[in-house]
């Protein structure tokens, strides 16, 4: 069986957290601060820091920013829940943008939602490719909005040579199936200094150092050591890790230009990280019935997201969730299948990958 993801850690990985296990500091220490510069790097930003989960990334930029009751934000629906329900802990409201061809929020749609009550623009670099943060970044400074770029499953890709989480308030996770991963963890990047020491604050209880308070309501958000180390040889190796993602992307391509299913589109100021490789099923065609004859041939495949962010009862009729009209990520939603593309596949991995898609798509 092909996986749609293959973690794989090697002896640089378990040589790192022996070195944290006798050492006798796991908690957050010098292994965390370690990842934190790497992940900077990664970002182009001058900080990063790190928190628990992808999750908590979002919602601390929410609260550091001070989003809130009465505010709006505007997102993409094709996105994981945790993107809404961060901005629904606030007290903010949800906006939906529909997606452009390359299905990352289109910046026009996201204009035509901007009114008075509008906070922030919340991109999702979705899978593995960055939004249009230009034109993006444009309509934030001209109504004087916060960016919070949703960046879990874009860890070093790139929009006109800018790495994503360099524009905004950059949020990336470390889960299990991320182009990085550390089982658990996240991280956010940002060029502000003063968002980055409210983050820490934050983070840690509200303690600047132990037992000096300096904000009320701090938590606590801490990534551990164990974590850290984990992730950072793969994020030494994250240059190289792309390339493999980026070659079985491209070969894929290769094998199934002009095939009745539809490729990912990349514009050309734009370079994916490849976290999905994300085809469209005919639209004549049921989307699981194709999954299964992928399953059949060896391929694992995933389907993500299989609807859009609000569709579900507990977002209907929701306060905080305006379901706004997006047709072109309906569509999306409806017959989207990723395919491994992970650098753990051979070759003839991505070679059968591509054999079982077309033979699929042949019925």
């Amino acid at each position: 069986m092909i996986r749609l993801s293959e973690p794989t850690f090697g002896p640089d990985v378990e040589g790192l957290v022996l070195e944290v296990l006798r050492s006798g500091q796991i908690a957050q220490g010098p292994m965390v601060a370690r990842f934190e510069e790497l992940c900077a790097a990664m970002a182009g930003a001058r900080q990063a820091v790190a928190v628990n989960n992808g999750t908590t990334a979002l919602e601390a930029a929410f609260e550091v920013l001070g989003i809130g009751p009465g505010d709006e934000v505007i997102t993409t629906p094709l996105t994981f829940a945790a993107t809404v329900n961060a901005a629904l802990r606030t007290g903010a409201t949800v906006r939906f943008a529909d997606v452009a061809a390359d299905y990352t929020i289109d910046p026009a749609a996201a204009a035509a939602l901007v009114n008075s009550r509008t906070a922030a623009l919340v991109p999702v670099h979705l899978y593995g490719l960055p939004a249009a943060m230009p034109a993006l970044m444009a309509l934030a400074d001209r109504h004087g909005l916060a960016v919070i770029e949703d960046a879990a499953q874009a860890h070093g890709a790139l929009v006109a040579g800018q790495p994503a989480g360099s524009f905004g308030l950059g949020c990336f996770s470390f889960y299990a199936t991320k182009n990085v991963t550390a089982g658990e963890g996240g991280v956010l990047t940002t060029s502000d200094d003063d968002v980055a020491r409210r983050l820490r604050l934050l983070r840690n209880q509200g303690m600047v150092e132990r037992y000096r308070y300096e904000m009320p309501g701090g938590r606590n958000l801490r990534l551990t050591d164990l974590q850290a180390a984990v992730a950072i040889p793969q994020l030494e190796r994250l240059s190289e890790l792309n390339k493999a993602r980026d070659e079985n992307a491209r070969l894929l391509t290769e094998r199934l230009q002009g095939s009745a299913v539809t490729l990912p589109c990349v514009p050309g100021d734009r370079a994916s990280v490849w976290h999905q490789y994300t085809i469209l099923v005919p639209e004549d065609d049921d989307r699981d019935a194709f999954a299964a004859r992928l399953l059949a041939r060896g391929v694992q495949a995933g389907i993500y997201y299989p609807r859009l962010a609000w569709d579900y009862p507990v977002y209907r009729g929701h306060p905080g969730v305006i379901a706004d009209p997006t047709p072109r990520a309906a569509d999306v939603a409806a017959r989207c299948l990723s395919l491994p593309v992970h650098p753990g596949l051979s070759e003839a991995d991505v070679e059968t990958v591509a054999a079982a898609v077309l033979d699929a798509a042949a019925g």
